[in-house]
């Protein structure tokens, strides 16, 4: 189902980070800059998604290179580069020239890092994370996977629509990078020819930085670091003067306006229900179906994981009700109890090879999520494609709309079945894999794992019976770890693999093709 060489890298990978601390999260990806395979010159006419074309943004007109002022800049940049010290040289190494992925694995950095269940009081009963009160206790936010999600999808949004108003003024204006019109300039990566104004860099950052920073608040002292080392970078790669980064700091400061707009009213804040509203989901669908879905978690949390996750507004779905797969099997009808006998038979005959997958897709608390696991892969593929940013964006811009999108029609299936898991309804039945807050039908990881490998078989035909048979192993996992029946496993996977179609329409009409 993948390439054996392969997985043993990425399971090896896996094993790491769980014995490594949090700062040696494998989020890093090492490769040598490259030539981008392609420079998009018509990047600027591409469909962006949060506005209506990449024009939209006003940075006005630039300095000519023969005049004073630039000329001043490009004296500047060259006295700083002359004076370059070892730890402004080992940022130029980390961001590169492909920032877009530094970003994400940023991103995935503080995932995990909040990847943690908010711990019960003294009383056993429970605080949940307040955003307007992030310092807690608990701290917020609590990074779970339907949080992840939707801060990667924010985040690749904004920096795709960020990017396209950038190339759109790149070949407007034309200017070229200050290495090429200085030859005494050194270039700190491979050469390009793509004009210097506004700086792609510069709109990365500072979409970055607000996006993170919205989303992580605690973080921003942080995220504040980390943008100033990379504007600096900037300037020290011989590729920017200060009027390329301002102007993309203009660009980045709208685009982070726009889409911070957006996710303000979402409808995430009313994501986790307080209790007499998780009661009344729950009472509704044993109404409906005759049974519903208890946490036998210890201690047990009042309330299910973001009962209302599921009227989160979509990206590329008009209405959730229209992808909301068909109900599970009845409890003791003859689907139901053949589900039992399999699941049994996996826990009784468990082999190594079973208990490697469910550990390898686990993605559970501390690490960076389902949704996480592949911007990971899709890191790795757009380097290996020697993607330009702006290609980069538009990679993950999709894959995580479309996973956001699967994920708010997985949770909108979860609570309106709210099916009892197995170890609810089975005598005796224990999991390897944890006790999930949340109910059954469909497994997210299933739906997650599948709209990802949509988007990246779109993005990458090459892989796509690759990432077709990963989400299959993923939604399998679930399945060996003794946590979801096969059937959320399967009909997960259908639903995941329908939620993208939507996305990947949208992306085969964008004009980047």
């Amino acid at each position: 189902m993948r390439n054996k060489i392969y997985k043993s890298i990425l399971f090896i990978c896996s094993l790491l980070w769980f014995i490594s601390c949090e700062k040696d999260l494998p989020t890093y990806l090492e490769y040598k800059d490259y030539s981008y395979s392609s420079t998009d010159e018509n990047g600027g006419t591409w469909q962006p998604i949060l506005i209506d074309e990449g024009a939209a943004i006003n940075i006005g007109v630039p300095e000519d290179i023969s005049s004073q002022s630039y000329q001043a800049e490009i004296s500047a940049i060259k006295a700083s580069t002359d004076e370059i010290n070892a730890p402004q040289r080992k940022a130029l190494t980390y961001w590169g020239n492909n920032a877009v992925v530094r970003w994400n694995e940023i991103a995935l950095e503080l995932i995990a890092k909040y990847n943690l269940i908010p711990g019960p009081n003294d009383d056993g009963s429970y605080t949940l994370p307040n955003p307007s009160d992030p310092n807690g206790p608990p701290a917020f936010p609590f990074a779970h996977p339907p949080y992840a999600c939707r801060a990667l999808a924010y985040l690749s949004v904004a920096q795709f629509d960020g990017l396209i108003s950038a190339w759109h003024y790149k070949y407007l204006y034309n200017r070229a990078a200050p290495y090429q019109i200085d030859g005494s300039i050194t270039y700190a990566y491979e050469p390009n020819d793509i004009p210097s104004y506004p700086s792609d860099g510069a709109v990365l950052a500072r979409v970055s930085k607000k996006v993170l920073s919205a989303m992580f608040p605690l973080e921003k002292e942080y995220l504040q670091k980390l943008e100033d080392e990379h504007l600096e970078s900037l300037l020290l790669s011989g590729g920017n003067v200060p009027s390329d980064i301002s102007a993309g700091i203009t660009i980045g400061d709208e685009i982070s306006e726009i889409a911070l707009a957006r996710a303000a009213n979402d409808g995430m804040k009313n994501a986790q229900a307080p209790k007499v509203v998780s009661d009344s989901i729950k009472a509704a669908a044993f109404e409906r179906f005759g049974w519903q879905w208890e946490n036998l978690e210890i201690p047990v949390r009042p309330v299910g994981l973001t009962p209302l996750f599921g009227k989160v507004k979509m990206w590329n779905v008009a209405n959730v009700e229209n992808v909301r797969p068909v109900p599970p099997p009845a409890i003791d009808s003859d689907a139901y109890l053949a589900d039992v006998s399999i699941l049994k038979d996996y826990a009784d005959n468990m082999t190594e090879e079973k208990r490697s997958i469910a550990n390898f897709w686990q993605d559970g608390l501390g690490t960076y999520t389902p949704p996480g696991h592949w911007n990971r892969f899709a890191n790795e593929f757009m380097v290996e494609d020697k993607m330009n940013p702006l290609r980069s964006a538009r990679t993950l811009a999709y894959m995580n709309m479309a996973i956001m999108d699967s994920g708010i029609s997985c949770w909108d299936a979860k609570y309106y079945y709210h099916y009892p898991r197995p170890i609810q309804t089975i005598e005796g039945f224990k999991t390897i894999a944890g006790t999930p807050n949340f109910p059954s039908y469909t497994s997210g990881h299933s739906v997650f794992s599948a709209a990802a490998s949509e988007v990246l078989a779109y993005i990458f035909p090459e892989k796509a019976t690759l990432v077709r048979g990963w989400a299959e192993e993923a939604a399998i996992s679930r399945v060996y770890g003794g946590i979801h029946w096969t059937f959320d496993a399967t009909v997960g996977t259908d639903q995941g693999r329908e939620v993208a179609k939507f996305t990947v329409d949208i992306a085969k009409l964008d004009g980047a093709n």
